[in-house]
């Protein structure tokens, strides 16, 4: 028969169950809500966004013939420049043309007042009738002389005095006709003409001025523009593969505004210059171009790329694809199960956003361009349209 006291025990027990039930309940409840709290309880999510794949932006490379070009500033200058001045003294009568102006070679320009050269030009033609007068007159007593002499009516002495006269008289009408070919040499410098083709700039001189030779200031400077003219400079370590590109043919030069943003023309190499520059290193070019429409002006400064060399068939990458690492270049290059392999390269000319690999990247294979920032070896990538590497892509299934 049980006593009084065990019964209490068992009474005591069946009522701590529920109760301890209850409190683990609680317990777990609250461990659960806690860790939510906490991010404890978000340790499995993390580890699955861990494994979802980065997104990034990729491309292949590829094999292509790559031109290497020099990149350099210039300036523009006229083909041609001259200051037109005047060759005699003068009063400026007329002026034939207007400033800014197109003219071509042979064009009047200008006109000087022509009278007082004019008067010298009729003083020598009179000059010479008058001695060419002399001349027949002294042809005729040569001749006279000569006969009596023959008859002995004349003595050789007076014969030979009469041929000096004739000598002296013809070398003075050759005389005569030097100053005349002066004269209208002066004359014709009254008329000044455009010595080529160009545009004029502003007149120096006006109309009703009274111009001089001597003069230090012209009347207007023409400059041709068709074509123009661009010097630039290079760096004179590339002056070798300069000169064989020139000794090979016509090397083209592009011209760009001094941006960059906007081709100008297109010419070629005329001249390199046969002096290195040793305070800046540089060896000075001059390329031509046709400047039909005009783009390029004397004074304006551009960019310059001239072409030497173009290599055949090599494997190119996009410049987005190189990165810089403590051990040098590297690139991400993704294989077939979508992981990225670190590759150590080797990079040659680079231009225009595209650079010659020389090792570490073989043709047709997949680099990543943008959001490497992301990746270590081994990671997963799914590739996203250009410019949204950086999205969060949403979660795959395993």
């Amino acid at each position: 028969m049980s006593s009084p006291y065990t019964l209490s025990l068992r009474g005591s027990w069946k009522l701590l169950v529920p109760v301890a039930a209850i409190a683990l309940a609680g317990y777990l409840g609250w461990r659960h809500y806690y860790g939510n709290v906490t991010g404890t309880g978000a340790k499995d999510q993390s580890a699955s966004e861990a494994a979802a794949p980065v997104p990034v932006s990729t491309a292949k490379t590829r094999t292509a013939d790559f031109a290497v070009y020099l990149n350099g500033l210039g300036t523009a200058e006229s083909y041609e420049t001259v200051t037109v001045s005047s060759r005699v003294d003068g009063e400026i009568t007329k002026v034939a043309f207007k400033q800014g102006q197109m003219v071509k070679q042979g064009d009047i320009l200008v006109e000087i007042d022509p009278r007082p050269y004019q008067a010298v030009l009729d003083q020598a033609l009179a000059k010479k009738v008058q001695d060419l007068a002399s001349l027949k007159d002294a042809q005729l007593n040569l001749q006279r002389y000569a006969t009596l002499a023959k008859q002995e009516y004349a003595t050789r002495q007076q014969l030979d005095t009469q041929q000096s006269t004739v000598d002296q008289l013809t070398a003075q009408i050759d005389g005569d006709q030097a100053l005349i070919d002066t004269a209208q040499t002066q004359v014709g410098y009254t008329t000044i003409r455009s010595p080529i083709t160009g545009k004029t700039s502003f007149r120096l001189v006006d109309l009703g001025n009274i111009v001089h030779a001597a003069s230090a200031t012209g009347i207007v400077t023409i400059a041709k523009l068709q074509p123009i003219s661009v010097v630039f400079t290079a760096p004179e370590q590339d002056i070798p593969r300069i000169n064989i590109a020139f000794a090979a043919g016509a090397v083209p030069v592009i011209v760009r505004s001094s941006d960059g943003s906007k081709i100008l023309s297109q010419g070629h190499l005329a001249i390199v210059n046969n002096l290195v520059d040793q305070a800046s290193g540089t060896i000075s070019m001059k390329a031509t171009f046709e400047n039909k429409d005009d783009a390029l002006w004397p004074g304006l400064s551009v960019s310059t790329r001239l072409l030497v060399e173009t290599r055949k068939q090599v494997t190119v990458v996009s410049d987005d694809a190189i990165q810089h690492g403590p051990n040098g270049l590297y690139a991400y290059v993704v294989n077939a199960d979508a992981k990225v392999e670190m590759h150590p390269i080797k990079i040659g000319e680079d231009d225009a956003g595209t650079a010659v690999v020389l090792q570490g990247l073989q043709p047709g294979e997949t680099v990543v361009t943008a959001g490497q920032y992301r990746l270590v070896q081994g990671s997963v990538v799914q590739s996203a349209p250009p410019g949204d590497a950086t999205a969060t892509p949403q979660a795959k299934a395993p």
